[in-house]
């Protein structure tokens, strides 16, 4: 009885779907048109939406540099403004004391600064300011300054008396006055500045709210769309997902037989080529080194063949450890097998950045490595995997042995002698000047000049630049 009402259950979503679009419509469109119809009402939401949430981002941001570029500046000015305009009334007051010629200079240095920023203020949006008192400030400022100059010509004619009159009357009437003009200036765009706050808060929560509900609507009529639409492919999907799993347990070959002329159709041919090529790739990474993940001599050989046959250009790079063995010798085999990870790390590192996706990296075996790259960043990759591993090697090092540059070792022979820093050897081999007929020339003219490459004493890359015949 549970098992009949589960079923029924189960059935009834199917039945509800075929419903709500009609079936033989949907039979007659590919995928791509059954996603656009599906998925047209939830496109047009998604620009409501968006549109809404632009427009209300538009009045926030234009509210925004309001702020930024009027209401905060005006606030900045007028306090720098008051500054100077207090620090010339101290200059004032010096001058009708000592009569110096220094204060009145001072004086005019901080007119100079408050009709600086006074030029700001002007140069602010008109709309913007029409409650800020920027004419009048001016005014007053030109009034203060002419009273000032009124001063100085008393005192020089000493009519010392005169010039005070001058200074406790007019003079300080003007300066009250400009002094309350700009604290009215500085309360203006203070005010304007809450008030805009206030609006973009406001702003801001009515947009959250009505995108939220509008998303949430999405949400619904994206999930309502997007069981339509997998109900009339499902049936498909679930042969590529058996597909898929056969293929993940190895079974490269297996056909999933789906019969339908749609995507899904071409699809299901697609995995049969992906089959048969993950089973290539299954063969050529068989010898991938356990120690660098990297693969090996196979691969190395099957892709430098497929570059060399198709013609275009190719550099192929042999990488050698010097004097390896007796770093390994001296500090062991782990030590020595962290240098040729370290190494793997530095020469991937380098493809990543200097290289090209198509680049590809292997690992011989030991301490000898193989890229294949492209001729026109052949010499940036090799720069970059020297410039690092001449970087970060000596750190395998102890300091003492670090310091003094070598170690002592001893040859296959058994001579003792001094082995420097580990060095990296890099021999390249291209087709830009001689035709390579197969994997196996490329790799005997990398062997002699990696000989060559290796009698010079530090790290270095040498490129061959012979021509054929």
């Amino acid at each position: 009885m549970q098992s009949r009402l589960s079923t029924t259950s189960t059935d009834l979503l199917p039945r509800l779907l075929d419903k709500l679009v009609p079936t033989r419509l949907f039979a007659r469109l590919t995928i791509a048109q059954k996603i656009l119809f599906g998925y047209m009402a939830l496109v047009a939401l998604t620009v409501i939406v968006v549109a809404y949430a632009l427009v209300s981002l538009q009045r926030i941001n234009t509210l925004n540099k309001s702020i930024v570029k009027v209401d905060v500046i005006a606030e900045e000015a007028s306090g720098k403004m008051l500054d100077a305009l207090l620090a010339q009334d101290t200059y004032e007051k010096r001058f009708l004391i000592l009569k110096s010629s220094d204060m009145k200079t001072l004086f005019f240095k901080r007119g100079k600064e408050f009709r600086s920023w006074l030029a700001v203020l002007k140069n602010l949006p008109i709309s913007s300011t029409s409650t800020f008192p920027i004419e009048t400030i001016d005014k007053l400022y030109s009034k203060y300054s002419d009273l000032f100059s009124k001063e100085t010509q008393l005192v020089r004619k000493h009519a010392v008396e005169q010039a005070y009159a001058v200074s406790n009357g007019d003079l300080k009437n003007v300066l009250d006055k400009l002094t309350d003009a700009l604290r009215t200036l500085s309360a203006s765009a203070k005010k304007a500045q809450d008030r805009k706050m206030k609006g973009i808060s406001a702003i801001g929560g009515t947009a959250f709210l009505t995108t939220a509900v509008l998303c949430l609507f999405s949400i619904f009529l994206g999930a309502v769309a997007g069981l339509v639409v997998t109900h009339h492919i499902s049936s498909s999907l679930h042969t590529l997902k058996e597909a898929t799993e056969h293929i993940a347990e190895g079974d490269f070959d297996y056909d999933p037989h789906i019969a339908t002329e749609d995507e899904i159709g071409t699809l299901s041919q697609a995995f049969l080529a992906m089959g048969k090529r993950l089973r290539k790739l299954e063969e050529m990474y068989l010898d991938a080194s356990p120690l660098t993940r990297l693969p090996g001599g196979i691969a190395i050989e099957n892709v430098l063949k497929k570059r060399i046959d198709s013609g275009q250009p190719v550099a192929f790079c042999v990488l050698d450890l010097d004097n390896f063995k007796a770093f390994s010798d001296r500090y062991g085999y782990a030590k020595g097998s962290e240098v040729i990870k370290e190494t793997a790390r530095i020469i991937e590192s380098s493809i990543k950045s200097k290289g090209t996706p198509d680049d590809f990296v292997g690992h011989v075996g030991g301490d000898d490595f193989v890229v294949i790259t492209v001729p026109e960043h052949m010499r940036e990759i090799s720069e970059a995997i020297i410039s690092q591993f001449d970087r970060r090697i000596p750190e395998f090092y102890e300091a003492a042995d670090r310091q003094r540059g070598y170690i002592l070792g001893k040859t296959r022979q058994g001579i003792e002698m001094e082995f420097p820093i580990i060095t990296i050897s890099i021999a390249i081999v291209t087709n830009e000047q001689r035709k390579l007929d197969n994997p196996l020339e490329a790799s005997e003219i990398a062997a002699e000049l990696k000989d060559y490459a290796k009698s010079i004493p530090k790290s270095v890359f040498v490129v061959d630049k012979r021509r054929s015949g």
